[in-house]
């Protein structure tokens, strides 16, 4: 590692909102800065909830720009999306359509034909995956009654297609596939049972180069021609994960944004019937570990009746739901009735164990619950794993919520360490800057460097 600063753009971009990232990498310190932020929602259209993800890369070049002008010399691009949505390419690589949304509700049908095909267990055995409804696996089931389908020469993940917009290389990068339910757990490769006739490019593991830029992108963004779009953990768990500030091994993790991933880092997946009943999944690291995890709700509630209240004063309403006592009413964050959006205090009134009167109190019952999800699930992987956990990293959004890291630590017995909140552009910007030689060679001494340098909360069990 070098002394001298380099810079690394980390485009990371979440289901609610997306950022270019400026890492100035040196002397064993990453410093982010974020050079563009833009929104993220998905819109109605034919019919179907649809990401406007052409709209997404102009704000991506935007970003670059803006990172060429404010940092000059940009030794690699890396780019993370959420997982499971896809866009289909024709056979002169345009974009059919935009990609549908995993909150659209066209998998209901879908999931039935694929489970009369190949039983939850048998899957479950190939691809080590808790049952989402959205699941790319499922997704593509829909998809295939589409007039699209037959025109579609390659199905694209969502990072690998902004990738490939900048570089013209199509590939897909192995964390986001392990999350579609096609990707053989054990192998990391493509099943030969769920994949053989999905069209997808061929898979690439963090930490390789996929491509230059392409003359337009140089042309749009003041950027070299030489500069490098480098493969990290493209989905963002994936990248969020490799930025924890641990030490040692005895540690879970809650990346805590839209949804809420909550698990353990392991050698190897763990596919048993009882990891299956309690609906763990199995997906892909970098550096080929397994984060076993359940996909949990998240700040998805919150967000959602903050637009609903027409955004108030958040720190306000935190801090009168704090005044609120324990014991109040929870919900099961894991419901499907909190997917889709729209008019979410009156679906979580209607699943709450006791009346919700005022917004303070929906509030208190959203992080009640999801305190309550986390501690469930961290204890449900160590009994699943036999690994002992000492300390919930908490990384994302919500970090910044002092109330719901409090929560977490007293329901789940644990220490509770909050931060970094932008765990996923860090990470994003250390596998690349690994990749180049400017960072350390193991997660360990990553994860080492995190923990002396970065400016964490703790939160004891009280």
């Amino acid at each position: 590692m070098s002394s001298v600063a380099r810079v690394f753009g980390a485009v990371d971009i979440g289901a609610s909102g997306g950022r270019v990232v400026a890492g100035v990498v040196a002397g064993g310190r990453t410093t982010l800065h974020v050079v563009h932020r833009f929104p993220n929602g998905v819109v109605e259209r034919d019919g179907h909830l649809r990401w406007d993800f052409t709209g997404l890369y102009r704000e991506v070049l935007t970003g670059l720009r803006a990172l060429a002008a404010g940092f000059g010399d940009v030794a690699s691009i890396g780019i993370d999306t959420w997982a499971v949505d896809y866009g289909l390419l024709g056979e002169d690589g345009s974009l059919l359509a935009e990609p549908v949304a995993y909150r659209d509700g066209r998998t209901a049908e879908a999931v039935e034909r694929v489970h009369a095909r190949v039983s939850p267990e048998e899957l479950y055995a190939v691809n080590g995956l808790q049952f989402l409804p959205f699941t790319t696996l499922y997704q593509l089931e829909a998809e295939r009654a589409s007039p699209l389908w037959e025109k579609a020469a390659h199905v694209v993940l969502l990072p690998d297609l902004l990738a490939y917009w900048l570089t013209g290389e199509l590939r897909t990068e192995v964390t986001n596939a392990s999350t579609t339910g096609l990707l053989d757990v054990r192998t990391r490769t493509w099943s030969p049972e769920l994949a053989a006739d999905v069209p997808f490019p061929p898979l690439q593991e963090p930490g390789e180069v996929r491509g230059s830029l392409r003359p337009e992108v140089v042309a749009a963004t003041g950027l070299p021609s030489t500069t490098p779009v480098t493969t990290v953990g493209s989905h963002d768990t994936a990248s969020a994960v490799v930025a924890l500030p641990a030490d040692g091994s005895r540690f879970a993790y809650v990346s805590s944004g839209t949804w809420s991933l909550v698990g353990v880092e392991l050698p190897e997946p763990v596919v048993g019937a009882r990891a299956r009943e309690l609906n763990f999944t199995n997906e892909g690291g970098v550096d080929g570990r397994t984060r076993f995890l359940r996909n949990v709700g998240g700040l998805w509630l919150l967000q959602e009746s903050l637009r609903e209240w027409a955004d108030p004063d958040l720190p306000t309403l935190l801090a009168e739901a704090e005044t609120l006592p324990a014991g109040g009413p929870t919900v099961d964050v894991d419901d499907p009735a909190f997917i889709a959006p729209g008019d979410m205090p009156r679906r979580i009134a209607a699943a709450a164990t006791g009346p919700l009167r005022t917004p303070a109190e929906t509030v208190r019952c959203v992080l009640d619950s999801l305190a309550v999800a986390y501690a469930r699930t961290v204890d449900q992987a160590v009994e699943l794993t036999g690994r002992d956990v000492d300390v919930i990293h908490v990384v994302g959004g919500g970090s910044r919520n002092d109330l719901l890291c409090r929560l977490t630590a007293a329901l789940s017995g644990r220490r509770v360490t909050a931060g970094p909140v932008e765990a996923t552009a860090l990470g994003n910007v250390l596998v690349q800057a690994r990749a180049h030689g400017a960072a350390p060679a193991t997660l360990e001494a990553i994860r080492a460097d995190l923990a002396a340098t970065e400016d964490v909360r703790h939160h004891v069990p009280r």
